[in-house]
């Protein structure tokens, strides 16, 4: 099992999520466990981009339950039909806010959270899992380079389910 990650400090993101995605997969490859796993991938994402949150929630008693994370206390659960997590669960599409406060229904976990994606994880019969995910302190911090790349990481992690 790997102990450390390696990419290139300063690098744009596009570059990064390129090297990490092998680490990734190779991290996956050898644990059976999804909790560990899931929580190994939000430690590298944190370590790698630094982003304010990290975090999965899976689908569980009809609503989106918290997984692991990397960050402050977060939402425990979220229904179908609310927030950033909820429409991507719904639309079953990575979801890109530029401003948390101008999406409608937004769920404030922190305030400090200014931007957002989300990306939904489909299991092997194609039915929405859970989703990736990322916050940043940052307003309109994500593009496409992240739904690509946070995507490649979400792909990885639904070969392991």
């Amino acid at each position: 099992m790997a102990e450390s990650i390696a990419f290139t400090n300063g690098a744009g993101r596009k570059m990064v999520y390129g090297e990490l995605a092998p680490q990734i997969e190779a991290l996956l490859a050898g644990e059976t466990d999804l909790v560990a796993n899931l929580a190994n991938v939000a430690a590298v994402l944190k370590e790698a981009f630094g982003f304010f949150w990290i975090g999965f929630y899976i689908v569980k008693d009809g609503q989106l339950v918290l997984g692991p994370f990397q960050g402050p206390l977060a939402c425990t659960r979220i229904a179908f039909d609310q927030g950033v997590c909820g429409h991507a669960y719904t639309t079953r599409h990575t979801v890109i806010v530029a401003d948390v406060d101008e999406f409608p229904g937004h769920i404030a976990c922190a305030s400090a959270s200014r931007s957002e994606i989300v990306i939904p994880i489909l299991d092997r019969s194609g039915a929405v899992f859970g989703v990736l995910d990322v916050d940043s302190d940052n307003l309109d911090d994500f593009g496409q380079a992240d739904a690509d790349g946070l995507g490649r990481i979400v792909e990885i992690i639904q070969r392991t389910i």
